[in-house]
Formats: C-alpha cells, sequence, structure tokens
C-alpha cells in the first residue's frame, strides 16, 4: 500500500492529521502531496510534514493514485471540476472527507466511473482517537477498502456501512457529537459554579470526569448502561440525579437533537447537489 502516491487536495487541520497517521505508520513522504490555499501554509506543511506541498490542485493530483479531497463542502464542485481531467486521465482511487457530498454528485462532477469512498471522520482524530464512518460506490473493491482502512485506522476506529443515508447518522452522532459532550460539560461545570466551586476547579473536576467516563466505557467489557448501574446505589445521590434528568425528558431531547443534525445534514446534501 505504501508504494502508492496519495494526494491531499486540501491541507487543513483534518487532512494533517491523517497525513501524520499515515507517516507514523510508515508511509514514505516523498509519496505524500498536497494542495494548499496558500504559499505560506504549503511551506508550513512541507516543513512540519517532510510532504510535498504546493498551491496547485492539479499538480498535488497528477501523479496520483489515490486522491482524498479534503475541501470544504461548498468549494467541492469547482475543484472537481477542474480536477476532472486529471482524475480521468489518472483514474486514481478517490476518498472524500467532505461533508454532505453525495456519491452520485462526486462521480458526476470528477468525470465519471472512478472508485469513489466517501467518509465521515469527526474532530478528534485529530488526536488520533476519532471516528470514521465509511461508505463505497460499487467500483471498490475489498482491495481498495483495505487501502482506505489503512489511511483511517491511524486515527480511530472506523465502521462501513450498509446504506449512503446512513453517512447521514454517523454525522449526527459522531461528526457532530463532540459538540454534545462539550455542552455537557459546560453545563456540569456551570452547576459547580452555582452551587459553590470556583470557576477553574468546577471545569477540572467536569473535563476529568467525562475523560474518566469515557475510558471507562472503551476499556470496559460491559456495555454503557450496565457501567451506569454500577455507580447508581439505590437511594443515593446519583440515583436522584438521574432521576432529575429523566423526569426532565432527557433521553428525549437527545434524540431529538440527533435527529435534527441528521436531517439537517439530509438537507444540505440536496442543497449542494444543485
Amino acid at each position: 500500500m505504501t508504494d502508492k502516491n496519495i494526494a491531499f487536495i486540501g491541507a487543513g487541520n483534518m487532512a494533517s492529521s491523517i497525513i501524520g497517521g499515515l507517516i507514523e505508520h510508515g508511509w514514505p513522504t516523498d509519496r505524500i502531496f498536497a494542495s494548499c490555499r496558500t504559499q505560506e501554509s504549503a511551506k508550513t506543511r512541507t516543513d512540519e510534514l517532510g510532504i510535498h506541498a504546493s498551491t496547485s490542485n492539479l499538480e498535488a493530483a497528477e501523479n496520483a493514485d489515490i486522491v482524498v479531497l479534503a475541501v470544504k463542502p461548498q468549494m467541492m464542485r469547482a475543484v472537481l471540476t477542474e480536477l476532472a481531467p486529471v482524475l480521468q486521465k489518472q483514474q486514481p482511487f478517490i476518498i472524500s472527507v467532505a461533508a454532505g457530498i453525495r456519491l452520485e454528485s462526486l462521480d458526476a462532477w470528477s468525470g465519471g466511473g472512478l472508485p469513489i469512498v466517501r467518509s465521515m471522520p469527526n474532530t478528534p482524530s485529530l488526536l488520533h482517537c476519532g471516528a470514521t464512518g465509511l461508505y463505497a460506490n460499487d467500483r471498490v473493491n475489498d482491495e481498495l477498502k483495505a487501502i482506505a482502512n489503512g489511511i483511517f485506522e491511524p486515527i480511530g476506529i472506523l465502521q462501513w456501512l450498509e446504506r449512503e443515508e446512513q453517512i447521514d447518522t454517523i454525522t449526527a452522532i459522531s461528526g457532530s457529537g463532540p459538540a454534545y459532550f462539550f455542552l455537557f460539560m459546560e453545563a456540569m461545570a456551570e452547576a459547580g459554579v452555582k452551587l459553590g466551586l470556583d470557576p477553574e476547579t468546577a471545569e477540572r473536576f467536569s473535563l476529568q470526569t467525562a475523560l474518566g467516563a469515557a475510558n471507562m466505557a472503551v476499556q470496559s467489557d460491559v456495555d454503557a448502561a450496565e457501567l451506569r448501574r454500577r455507580v447508581t446505589s439505590p437511594g443515593g445521590t446519583t440515583e436522584q440525579a438521574l432521576k432529575t434528568f429523566r423526569q426532565e425528558g432527557f433521553e428525549e431531547v437527545v434524540y431529538k437533537a440527533v435527529e435534527a443534525a441528521k436531517n439537517r445534514g439530509a438537507e444540505l446534501a440536496e442543497q449542494l447537489a444543485d
């Protein structure tokens, strides 16, 4: 796999995270190319990562076996229209990390007939503890799926999806999900301040508790519901808090929020396809 040239069209934080993971897992830097919006950012990527970086999308893609599309969704049509002649000549494997751009659009804008994967990584991928959902068109074989696995496994867990529309659910759960947890951490810290803690202590304990709970859930051999039961003593403080959450409709609020995010993702996909 590492004998292939890989080009990143767009080299922002997510692309840089993926590139860093590839390098750590032995992908030669002389086979990694990237295009950046400015000469300054291209120099930064070259200096920091040791890859080939320039301001030209065409230059990055002209010898690529794999092309990772990491530009903003609203820029995708223009970028692929520019790249289409090169892509049709080179016939690379294409991976999109742009939210909301469906395979049908990616196929049409790139000239058609190419193997394409849609991916939905999330921001914790920047720390190599992310979660990525993947969906492939019918031109992506097992060998290409293995290549995609090798690209995303260094930055976290991944899951291949059975239907493209499931990308919208992955977006709502893990793509947008970090913000939900950040909101809960904020609310916990604010509650601590209102109940007598200084802001620094309240925030510190809120964040550390979230980290500890997440680590317990990931490392445990039982599910989150069982972990919750184990720390909920009958008649104790935790039980009272959980009763209050449920009386206020906590689960329903979470469902409605995730559903709203999923529906918005589908709406944006429709808009970007026009």
